[in-house]
């Protein structure tokens, strides 16, 4: 692989070479030359180097970007204050342009104030880490670097480019844990230095968050997130686990659809103190429904009583309305019985039938049919009736008895 990389890194050619193979850099290939001062920029020329095909390609334009993005197809989005385009030239197919630009943050954690250039040099320093400050202009393949970019990418190190990149914007810390998980890099001991000294106060827990879910979703997050935590332990609450017990069973119990990612943050918060862990989720700006699955994990009242069932009616009312996430983090017999069985589980009453049946509206239609559904799953029914039949004396008897 060392070999590999090294012939790539000095072979010119390579990296366009590899540009062409993409299916998705054919609408761009086709109307873009050298003459035109456009570049491919960022972890796509590091991953074509790498031999890795790229997820996006984000293109840096020396000039504004509005000719370009005309040729290439509708515009999607647009950003005036960054000169940024986003096209789709074809469905499925989308480029985000950037005019080259220099940045200076006010004070730390802001967002930048952006002066236009004219050339890619120029841009380049801003960059989160040198692997990412290599730029291949489209046409031609040349590329232009950051003084030690392909040397560090051939070492497989990573390296931020000046000493103030993480006061400037602490979200770097992030992106360097993952890139070090994703690619098996180095994290160089300078740059370590600043990663501990990094103030993760300094920008919002919404851009927190952001990051965060990017975390989640990379093919190791368990290896982001104890990078991070190596790097910079503040970034993360005290008690935080990448790795913790029971998740493996947690995630083995979540049925399709469940999202793994909130099972996973969860497990690793069962450790954080609640006074802690709340106005740390309420920082990251998460949906409401994340949040209680979040907190469940600290929280026993929320997963013992599921634990604790001993009948099916018991673990119907200690399941029923929680979120299949915070089920599998409960984990053991109980929840699997429930995911697998339970849940599906379906009377053949309804509210109407118990109002023809006299039942005045209210909240007592609601606990008859709880107490039909309690019958059913126990199988305390009457098996010489019909079933609607016997669920439906199951509800008046729990009725005429409350």
């Amino acid at each position: 692989m060392a070999d590999d990389r090294t012939r790539r890194l000095l072979d010119p050619d390579a990296a366009l070479t590899a540009l062409r193979r993409l299916p998705a850099a054919r609408p761009l290939l086709d109307v873009v030359g050298p003459r035109d001062g456009v570049w491919l920029v960022g972890g796509a020329v590091r991953d074509l180097l790498l031999g890795i095909a790229p997820h996006e390609l984000d293109l840096l334009v020396e000039g504004p970007v509005d000719d370009l993005a005309a040729r290439l197809g509708p515009a999607v989005a647009r950003h005036e204050r960054f000169g940024t385009v986003e096209v789709e030239p074809r469905p499925g197919v989308r480029y985000d342009l950037a005019r080259a630009r220099r940045e200076r943050y006010a004070e730390p954690g802001a967002l930048p104030e952006v002066e236009p250039v004219d050339r890619v040099q120029d841009d380049l320093p801003r960059r989160d880490v040198t692997v990412n400050a290599i730029a291949l202009r489209l046409g031609d393949g040349a590329l232009t670097e950051v003084p030690g970019a392909r040397d560090d990418l051939a070492a497989g190190v990573l390296r931020v480019l000046h000493d103030r990149s993480l006061i400037d914007d602490p979200t770097r810390v992030w992106r360097i844990a993952r890139y070090a998980a994703r690619l098996g890099f180095a994290v160089e001991p300078r740059t370590r230095e600043l990663a501990a000294a990094s103030d993760p106060t300094t920008i919002s827990g919404a851009r927190h968050g952001s990051e965060l879910r990017l975390a989640l979703s990379e093919p190791d997050p368990a290896r982001v997130l104890a990078t991070l935590l190596e790097l910079a332990p503040t970034f993360l609450p005290r008690g935080f686990d990448p790795e913790p017990p029971g998740l493996d069973a947690a995630l083995a119990l979540l049925p399709t659809g469940g999202r793994r990612d909130l099972v996973r943050l969860a497990a690793s918060c069962s450790g954080v103190a609640l006074e802690h862990l709340l106005p740390w989720i309420d920082a990251l700006e998460l949906t409401s429904a994340e949040r209680d699955v979040v907190g469940a994990g600290s929280r026993s009242s929320t997963l013992q009583p599921l634990r604790a069932a001993r009948l099916p009616s018991e673990i119907q009312r200690a399941a029923a309305g929680a979120p299949l996430e915070v089920v599998a983090l409960a984990g053991g017999p109980n929840a699997r019985r429930w995911i697998e069985e339970l849940r599906h589980v379906r009377l053949e009453i309804d509210g109407r039938d118990l109002l023809a049946a006299g039942v005045a509206p209210g909240p007592a239609v609601g606990r008859g049919l709880a107490a039909a559904l309690g019958a059913k799953l126990d199988g305390r029914l009457d098996p010489a009736r019909p079933a609607a039949e016997a669920e439906l004396a199951a509800a008046l008897s729990a009725l005429a008895g409350a």
